[in-house]
């Protein structure tokens, strides 16, 4: 899709991690109000946890986000940890977390506004990011035990 000023997107997130920390995955999918796909990606991010893949599939969404232009985003993921620190309602203790979670805050000031909202992992758009996640890594041959969101 073009760069161009777009309103208002939800965008999915979620994150895979096959053994914990191991091979891992986070994915997007931006999505308009009447429900089109704007894009979708999942991103490997090497070795991590599954907590640290939930959180680059986010600064991936928010990355993209970012660059369509986009004023007003619903952030849905499966991962509560996730949402409830970005909402402010949970700290931030985990080093490894801290610096993904000082990023997401830095972007999300690129929006007017930005609201964040945890789902269940069957919810159809998570699934698909899911799907992503581990296309991702089928590819790159990670083999160890799946922790999925």
């Amino acid at each position: 899709m073009e760069s161009r000023e777009i309103s208002t997107l939800a965008c999915y997130t979620d994150g895979a991690s096959r053994g914990n920390p191991g091979p891992s995955a986070g994915a997007y999918i931006l999505v308009t109000s009447s429900g089109d796909v704007v894009e979708e990606r999942a991103v490997s991010i090497g070795r991590g946890t599954n907590n640290e893949a939930e959180y680059r599939g986010l600064l991936a969404g928010l990355s993209a986000a970012t660059r369509l232009g986009v004023m007003r985003l619903e952030v849905f993921s499966d991962s509560e940890l996730m949402i409830r620190q970005m909402a402010g309602t949970y700290r931030v203790s985990s080093p490894r977390l801290r610096p993904l979670y000082e990023e997401a805050q830095a972007l999300i000031r690129h929006f007017r506004e930005v609201t964040f909202q945890s789902v269940p992992r069957e919810h159809p758009l998570i699934a698909r990011a899911d799907r992503l996640c581990n296309q991702v890594l089928d590819a790159e041959g990670g083999r160890e035990d799946r922790q999925g969101s």
